[in-house]
C-alpha cells in the first residue's frame, strides 16, 4: 500500500450503503458481524437517526450522547445482566464491571485504594525502557507485526509487573485473553465450540490466579496482589473468590484494551500521513492527541446493562427486564455534541467522549493506558522510518465489543537509534 494512502472500505459489505438497507431493527446484529468489524461507523450513524431504538431480538441499543451520558449515571440500569436474564456468568465469578452497588463499591475502593496515582507513575521507566528494547529488537528487519512485537508485549509486561506475575509466565496470558473477550458480545451466534473455549480458558485462568495468590499469602511481595491482600493499609483487603475475580479483570482489561489503544492509534495515523508528519515535528501533541484516538477509535465500543425499572429516555420507554446496549463509541461520534466528529482532530478541546465509559463504572485503568500510549506512540512515530500498512484495512479480531485489529503488519526503511 503506498505511503500516503488512505483506507479503502467502498468495497467492503459494511459500508455506508449496507447501513443505508439494512432494516433499523437489524443494525446491532450486523455490529455484531464479523465483517462489519473493519468500519463499524456508517451503522452506528444510522441507529444514531434514532438514538434509543428496540432491536429484532428485544435488545434496547442506546447511540446518542446525551442519552448515554444519562443512563451512565442512572441506578435504574444494572451492570448485572442476570437481571435481563443473562446468566453467562455466576454471581461468585462477577467482577466489579459485572457488579452493582453495594458489591461493586466494595471490590472497586480495595482497588482503587491500592491503584494509586503514584503507582501508575512508578511504571513509567518501565514502560520507557520496554518501548526502547522492543522497538530495537526490530533491527534491521523492513517487516513486522506491531500487534505481536509491540502493542501486545509491551501492556502485558506493564500489567504483570504490576500484579507480580512471574515474567515466564507472561505469554500463557495471550491466549487466555483472546478467548475471554470473545464472550464480551453476549453473541446468540456463539458456537458450542466457542462457548466450550471460553469456560475452558476462564477455569485456566481461575486456577492460575488462585494458586499465585496462595503464593503471594505465604511471601508477600512489592505488587497490586500483595497489597489487596492487606498489608496494614486498607481496612477490608480482599479475601478468596473476590481477590481472583478481581485480579482476573484487572489482568485481562489492564492489557488488552492498551493493546488496542496502540493498534488502533498507529492504524488511524498512518492513514494520515500529514498528521503524522505533524505529530512527528510537534511531539507536544501527544495529550490532546490520545484522548482524540480514544474518542475516535475506542478499544472498548459498547456495554450491556440491564433494566431495573421502567426508563423514559429519548422520547421512548425501556421496559424493566430489557437487555441495552450503550453504544459508547457511537455516542463519542454524535454530531450533536462534537464539531465534525468523523474527522480525526490531533489537537481537539474539549473533548468528553466515552473512550473510558463513565459513571461508577468509569475505567478504573485509564490513567496507565494514558501514560502507555503516550509514551510509545510518540517513540513509534520518532523511530520507524516512512512506516506503511501492507494492507487496508487489516484482519480484525471477532470480538465487536473490544474492536482492535489481530495483526497490523508495517514496511518501514528501518529504525532511527
Amino acid at each position: 500500500m503506498p505511503h500516503n494512502a488512505r483506507a479503502d472500505f467502498s468495497a467492503l459489505p459494511h459500508a455506508a450503503d449496507l447501513a443505508a438497507s439494512t432494516p433499523h431493527d437489524e443494525l446491532f446484529a450486523r455490529i455484531l458481524d464479523p465483517v462489519s468489524r473493519p468500519d463499524p461507523y456508517p451503522l452506528y450513524a444510522a441507529l444514531r437517526r434514532r438514538p434509543v431504538s428496540r432491536q429484532a431480538d428485544g435488545t434496547w441499543v442506546v447511540s446518542g450522547y446525551d442519552e448515554i451520558a444519562a443512563l451512565l449515571h442512572d441506578p435504574r440500569l444494572s451492570s448485572d445482566m442476570a437481571n435481563a436474564g443473562q446468566t453467562t456468568v455466576r454471581d461468585a465469578d462477577k467482577s466489579l464491571i459485572l457488579r452493582d452497588p453495594p458489591s461493586h463499591d466494595h471490590l472497586r475502593s480495595a482497588v482503587m485504594a491500592q491503584f494509586t496515582p503514584a503507582v501508575v507513575e512508578s511504571l513509567r521507566a518501565q514502560v520507557r525502557a520496554l518501548t526502547d528494547r522492543l522497538i530495537d529488537a526490530i533491527g534491521s528487519r523492513t517487516r513486522f507485526d506491531l500487534v505481536e512485537e509491540i502493542a501486545y508485549p509491551l501492556p502485558v509486561s506493564v500489567i504483570c509487573t504490576l500484579l507480580g506475575v512471574p515474567p515466564e509466565d507472561e505469554t500463557r496470558f495471550h491466549g487466555w485473553a483472546d478467548t475471554l473477550a470473545r464472550s464480551l458480545d453476549l453473541d446468540p451466534t456463539m458456537t458450542q465450540e466457542e462457548a466450550a473455549a471460553v469456560d475452558r480458558a476462564f477455569t485456566e485462568l481461575h486456577a492460575y490466579l488462585k494458586e499465585l495468590i496462595t503464593r503471594r499469602a505465604e511471601r508477600p511481595g512489592n505488587d497490586l496482589i500483595s497489597a489487596l491482600l492487606g498489608d496494614g493499609s486498607h481496612t477490608d483487603p480482599l479475601r478468596g473468590d473476590e481477590l481472583v475475580i478481581t485480579t482476573r479483570l484487572l489482568l485481562i482489561a489492564g492489557h488488552e484494551t492498551t493493546v488496542n489503544l496502540i493498534t488502533n492509534g498507529m492504524l488511524t495515523l498512518l492513514r494520515r500521513p500529514g498528521i503524522l508528519a505533524r505529530f512527528r515535528a510537534e511531539p507536544e501533541l501527544v495529550i490532546p492527541m490520545v484522548e482524540e484516538l480514544v474518542r475516535y477509535e475506542p478499544s472498548v465500543q459498547f456495554r450491556y446493562r440491564a433494566a431495573l425499572a421502567d426508563i423514559e429516555i429519548g422520547g421512548t420507554t425501556i421496559p424493566r427486564g430489557s437487555s441495552v446496549v450503550l453504544l459508547l463509541a457511537a455516542g463519542s461520534r454524535d454530531p450533536k455534541h462534537f464539531t465534525e466528529p468523523e474527522r480525526f482532530v490531533p489537537d481537539r478541546i474539549p473533548n468528553e467522549h466515552f473512550g473510558f465509559g463513565g459513571g461508577i463504572h468509569y475505567c478504573i485503568g485509564a490513567p496507565l493506558a494514558r501514560m502507555e500510549a503516550q509514551i510509545v506512540l510518540p517513540e513509534l512515530v520518532r523511530r520507524l522510518r516512512a512506516p506503511r500498512l501492507t494492507a487496508d484495512p487489516p484482519p480484525y479480531r471477532p470480538t465487536a465489543a473490544l474492536r482492535g485489529p489481530k495483526h497490523l503488519l508495517l514496511e518501514i526503511d528501518g529504525i532511527r537509534p
